[in-house]
């Protein structure tokens, strides 16, 4: 296959050399997981979100019908 003169089953092992997972994996899995943790912090901050917010009432069912 070849696309515009690139051979790209060939010449692919070039983007890895590049973008070595060995080497970035670790750090963006922290910088995603920081976000995350720092995404869910403010949301819980919020007012009537999260822990502190009130419970719905409960629905009250009809009592069955005696037979």
């Amino acid at each position: 296959m070849e696309i515009m003169g690139y051979k790209p089953l060939e010449q692919d092992y070039k983007f890895w050399l590049v973008v070595n997972p060995a080497t970035w994996m670790i750090p963006i899995l922290m910088a995603v997981c920081s976000i995350a943790l720092l995404v869910h912090l403010y949301a819980f901050s919020l007012p009537g979100q999260g822990f502190h917010a009130k419970a719905a009432p409960a629905a009250v069912a009809a009592p069955a019908p005696a037979k």
